[in-house]
């Protein structure tokens, strides 16, 4: 494929132009630096922010019960073999609270996992580009294509798709991505030429979603499918990845939704932590070890499995759509998830370190399908982003953006938007933090920056939608894609005003993946069927 240039796509690429329009795109982006503490902005209308008081209480919700069937395994005496490194984490817990927007430790330098780290919190690492062209395209040649069949109608899906995002990482002096695509295959790639550095690894359907690259140190890749399985790819076997272990979508019983797996799995302490469409949360012991020939091994125990559903919920909603497509986040010793009934939940995992199982300390409903992922800022607020599918009362009275105080679980709304001016509509995104503001991105096309602390939205920029690719800041340049094609970036040091487009490129297709940020370099996946690398030659 050709490589497409920015606008004026007239524009030649001689040495001495290039130089040129580099330095005019590095005098604008200094000069709105220069003036954003001038300009005022009047921000747009906004929905009256909740208070505590005003908020939805739990007497209005569903009841709280026990799951139905909670399933836990008492941990066995054996214990991992030493790992070639291991994450140094002073904190004596799961993860440390004040960890957020920080790369995930530091045994292995990458963006290993969607939204990179824990707390979903992290993009990548700079520079970014600031006169990107597109580098190479993945596929050279043909697309990224398959059959695939979803309630009872077969169609060609192409490309990456939600939420697909690459992880980047590097390896002895190399730096490799491992993306999921519409083919079915698992690609493990070359960065420097977007040539595959393995032979992929071809599942039974497509593959949906964002993998986890293993944090410490392990040669690993966990991915889902929409074929059922769950694996965990060794990348240490000459030419190829090669299965080590899957886990069956229909192993537990009931299977209340499907049986594919979106979710990126998050890997902490040696354990594997996920939800499934299934609609079930699962964790794993996965007993990581070297063996004597230098290859990584596996020895997956199930410790804990139990529904993201209660009875109260179905009874509720009136289906059983619940599954479990956002990815975990953990912060200090709680795993946050939600599910496509909009049951947000906190589980905290610290009993497993005396062989108890998790217990669930938090419940809210949000009222309609939660596919972003929860994330969690410095405090131990959630934001929760919600899809308006079902337009149930609910979902109206409470909003499509939350932020919540986990500490009252009673009455835990700080503040609500809403975002439902027409089915469907809502938030398919997940959100990224960035200094005080959070910027968000909707199935209407509003890309939007809002404080976090009051909800105020502070400026509003339409696109073309829906927005389904998660929004990426680094460098404070924040990068969008939309279903136009085009990647953009905007600067945003002062976020709370209206910003400037500093660059946009069009790769073609909708953009509904998420971009990976990572030195200099842009990776990003589209439905018009391949995966792009983006900047400076």
């Amino acid at each position: 494929m050709t490589s497409r240039s920015l606008r004026p796509e007239s524009i030649s690429r001689s040495g001495s132009l290039k130089t040129f329009w580099r330095d005019i795109v590095v005098i604008l982006f200094l000069l709105t630096v220069a003036c954003s503490t001038q300009i005022s902005v009047a921000p747009v209308a906004t929905r009256p922010t909740l208070s505590h008081s005003s908020a939805t209480t739990s007497s209005s919700l569903p009841p709280e019960t026990t799951a139905s069937t909670t399933w836990f395994k008492t941990p066995t005496t054996k214990t991992a073999s030493t790992p070639i490194t291991t994450t140094s984490q002073p904190y004596q817990g799961w993860w440390d609270p004040k960890e957020v927007q920080t790369a995930w430790g530091s045994v292995v330098e990458g963006l290993l996992t969607f939204r990179g780290s824990p707390t979903r919190s992290w993009y990548g690492r700079g520079p970014v580009p600031l006169m990107p062209e597109v580098l190479w395209r993945f596929p050279k040649e043909g697309n990224l294509c398959s059959l695939s069949t979803t309630g009872g109608r077969t169609t060609n899906w192409c490309g990456i798709g939600w939420a697909g995002q690459p992880a980047v990482w590097q390896t002895g002096g190399d730096t490799w991505l491992a993306v999921g695509a519409y083919d079915r295959g698992i690609h493990l790639l070359d960065t420097s030429t977007g040539s595959p550095a393995k032979k992929p690894f071809v599942t039974g359907d497509i593959v949906k979603g964002s993998l986890t690259v293993d944090p410490d140190g392990f040669p690993l890749i966990y991915s889902g499918s929409r074929d059922g399985h769950l694996r965990i790819l060794a990348f240490d076997r000459a030419d190829h990845l090669t299965e080590l272990w899957s886990l069956a979508g229909d192993q537990v019983n009931p299977v209340m939704w499907n049986d594919d797996w979106d979710a990126a799995p998050l890997i902490l302490h040696d354990h594997l932590i996920t939800g499934g469409e299934n609609s079930w949360l699962h964790i794993v012991r996965l007993n990581r070890s070297i063996d004597g020939s230098g290859l990584v091994t596996v020895d997956p125990q199930i410790i804990f499995q139990t529904p993201g559903w209660d009875d109260d919920l179905l009874a509720v909603l009136g289906d059983n759509n619940v599954s479990i497509e956002n990815s975990v986040a953990v912060s200090g010793n709680t795993a946050w998830f939600a599910n496509s009934g909009g049951l947000v939940q906190g589980w905290d995992l610290e009993p497993i370190w005396s062989g108890n199982a998790p217990s669930r300390t938090f419940r809210w409903w949000m009222g309609d399908d939660v596919d972003a992922t929860i994330v969690i800022d410095d405090e131990g607020f959630l934001y929760v982003a919600a899809e308006y599918e079902r337009a149930t009362s609910r979902s109206r009275d409470v909003g499509q953006l939350v932020k919540l105080d986990p500490r009252k679980p009673d009455a835990p709304v700080v503040w609500s938007l809403d975002e439902h001016e027409t089915l469907p509509s809502g938030i398919w995104s997940t959100p990224a933090l960035h200094k005080g503001v959070l910027f968000v991105t909707t199935n209407s096309g509003r890309l939007m920056s809002i404080d976090r602390f009051s909800g105020e939205i502070m400026w509003t920029i339409f696109l073309e939608g829906p927005l389904w690719s998660s929004p990426a800041v680094v460098d404070d340049i924040l990068i969008v894609g939309d279903c136009g094609g085009y990647l953009r970036a905007y600067s945003v040091q002062q976020p709370k005003v209206k910003p400037i487009e500093i660059w946009r490129i069009e790769i073609g297709g909708c953009i509904e993946a998420t971009p990976a940020v990572w030195d200099g370099r842009i990776y990003v996946g589209s439905r018009e069927g391949g995966l792009f690398a983006i900047g400076e030659r």
